[in-house]
C-alpha cells in the first residue's frame, strides 16, 4: 500500500495564492504519473494538472497559465502551486499517483479543502 498525505490547503483570498504538497510513503514500487484532481460541492471530481516521470505536465483549460505543477522524483512528492485563485477554485484538492510496472495501482490522498473567498 502507499500513504498520500497533502498540506497546504486553507481560506485565501481571490487574487491569492497557495501551495499545495503532496507526500507519498509506504510500499511504493515505481511512481508513474502522479497529478491533482479536485471536486467542488456538487460537482464531480474533475482533473486540475498532471505530470509524468519524466516531467511533462498536462493542464486542465479553466486553470492553464494560472496553476503550476511539480514533482520530485527522489522524495515522491508532487506540489501545486496556484496563483490567481478564483472563487470558483473553491473545492476539495486530492493528489493521486500512478504506482507501479506491468501491473500499475492508483492511490488517492484523503484530499485538502481551499477556499477562496472575500
Amino acid at each position: 500500500q502507499v500513504q498520500l498525505v497533502e498540506s497546504g490547503g486553507g481560506l485565501v483570498q481571490p487574487g491569492g495564492s497557495l501551495r499545495l504538497s503532496c507526500a507519498a510513503s509506504g510500499s511504493i514500487r515505481r511512481i508513474n504519473d502522479m497529478g491533482w484532481y479536485r471536486q467542488a460541492p456538487g460537482k464531480e471530481r474533475e482533473l486540475v494538472a498532471t505530470i509524468t516521470r519524466g516531467g511533462t505536465t498536462n493542464y486542465a483549460d479553466s486553470v492553464k497559465g494560472r496553476f503550476t505543477i511539480s514533482r520530485n522524483n527522489a522524495k515522491n512528492t508532487v506540489d501545486l502551486q496556484m496563483n490567481s485563485l478564483k472563487t470558483e477554485d473553491t473545492a476539495v484538492y486530492y493528489c493521486t499517483l500512478n504506482d507501479g510496472y506491468f501491473t500499475t495501482t492508483n492511490y488517492w490522498g484523503q484530499g485538502t479543502q481551499v477556499t477562496v473567498s472575500s
